[in-house]
């Protein structure tokens, strides 16, 4: 086993975490209300299923660049972190 073999297969398991995450991410924005988004004070649900779906859209297009890749990590993450939370803490009350 050489290095560069190595080195696929942690790119590969990296590249297959950024895109669960993003699915993830994508569905369950899926899953609230409209109202929810607008209650608990965030961007609107057509504006976050459009960022997300754009992510796990543009994994697939064969493009060089992995700064789109990041920037739609981040968007993922910054859902999963700051806007999932508010919307699960609705339903709670």
């Amino acid at each position: 086993m050489n290095v560069f073999f190595a080195q696929s297969i942690v790119m590969i398991v990296v590249q297959l975490a950024i895109l669960s995450v993003t699915i993830f991410a994508f569905v369950n924005s899926l899953l609230y209300s409209a109202e929810a988004y607008e209650a608990a004070g965030k961007l609107t649900k057509t504006t976050w299923c459009t960022i997300l779906g754009l992510g796990v859209v543009l994994f697939f297009v064969p493009i060089p660049l992995a700064l789109i890749s990041i920037v739609m990590l981040v968007a993922a993450l910054v859902y999963l972190a700051d806007v999932r939370p508010a919307l699960a803490g609705l339903h709670r009350r």
